[in-house]
């Protein structure tokens, strides 16, 4: 089995920058596309960025420019490099992973949480 392990949300000041890691542990057979999306209360869930087997990259709209998503595939990690946060940027982040032909995983999530 598969597990996504998130760490490195927290609270952060208004233009401030956080970095999410997100491990994926476990039997890893290949290099999947992974990403990671956000939900605030009482908002749906919204797709923040993903990364593809081979690298490249797709962001929402209201963070281009701002977070930048990456890949270890070396130690299957994805990270989300967030820079000059805002207020509405605070949510849970969860980093899921999507196997060719199977379900996807998702992590447990971590909080963002941007507040002056």
């Amino acid at each position: 089995q598969v597990q996504l392990v998130e760490s490195g949300g927290g609270l952060v000041q208004p233009g401030g920058s956080l970095r999410l890691s997100c491990a994926a542990l476990g039997n890893i057979r290949s290099i999947y596309p992974m990403g990671w999306y956000r939900q605030a209360p009482g908002k749906a869930r919204e797709v923040v960025a993903d990364i593809s087997s081979s690298g490249s990259t797709n962001y929402r709209d209201s963070v281009k420019g701002r977070f930048t998503i990456s890949r270890d595939n070396i130690k299957n990690t994805v990270y989300l490099q967030m820079n000059s946060l805002k207020p509405e940027d605070t949510a849970v982040y969860y980093c899921y992973m999507v196997p060719f032909g199977e379900t996807a995983y998702v992590g447990k999530g971590t909080l963002v949480t941007v507040s002056s």
